[in-house]
């Protein structure tokens, strides 16, 4: 006979499944689609950009102060830092918790972190030192962290390393990306963005550029670029 302590704890352990199971399917989720144009994005693999043959073998970028626009004008905005990872397909899909069956107009977010989150020191979760992305309090984060090799390049191993932030003008490296959403092309649930790397790459000579490890003019060339990786179909 199963006695009233073991019948509570079954009953909380089968609550807490349905409660988790129930907020993950209420959940309105950005789904981030790594691709080297119409190809999924894989680690080592070799692509063709229109300058140069190369491998990726790091990408790393945060998403933050994400708000959605609907159609009746009303916002959702969830300001958490979120820290997108190719080496970890679960943070390749942002739960927001938020069910809604409104029309999604509009999708606005940052490419990084910004100055109040820099200056903050050491934080936790995906703002954590030991995610690897953080350079000191005097830099702040690393708001896109990319690396790779080419033969193009001329570095040790050929090894080429796109480290992009900073928090203080003039290298102010955190950028926006507004994108307007085709209600046709997302789920109530799911909104897809693709994120094409082969864009930013077609621009860059990995010949003459090919290391950025600090603020500077050029890793804010390159920030710009990243803007133009994220759409929708």
């Amino acid at each position: 006979m199963i006695s009233k302590n073991k019948l509570f704890l079954i009953g909380s352990l089968l609550f807490c499944i349905t409660f988790f199971a129930q907020k993950k399917n209420d959940s309105l989720v950005l789904k981030f689609n790594l691709k080297w144009r119409n190809e999924p994005l894989e680690l080592d693999k070799k692509y063709i950009s229109k300058i140069d043959t190369l491998q990726i073998t790091k990408l790393k970028f945060y998403i933050s102060n994400v708000e959605l626009q609907f159609t009746d004008n009303s916002k959702y905005k969830d300001k958490k830092p979120h820290l997108i990872d190719i080496e970890n397909s679960s943070s390749l899909s942002i739960a927001l918790y938020k069910k809604t069956y409104k029309t999604i107009s509009k999708i606005n977010f940052n490419i990084g972190i910004d100055s109040l989150n820099s200056v903050s020191g050491a934080l936790s979760g995906d703002l954590d030192p030991t995610k690897g992305m953080y350079w000191a309090w005097q830099s702040g984060y690393i708001n896109m962290k990319i690396e790779g090799k080419s033969s193009s390049c001329s570095t040790r191993k050929n090894e080429f390393h796109f480290h992009l932030g900073g928090y203080l003008k003039p290298n102010y490296a955190l950028r926006n990306v507004e994108i307007q959403l085709d209600s046709s092309s997302i789920s109530a649930v799911e909104v897809p963005i693709i994120v094409d790397l082969s864009k930013m790459f077609d621009q860059i000579k990995l010949v003459s550029t090919n290391t950025i490890m600090t603020p500077c003019n050029d890793a804010m060339k390159i920030a710009d670029m990243t803007t133009k990786l994220f759409s929708v179909k």
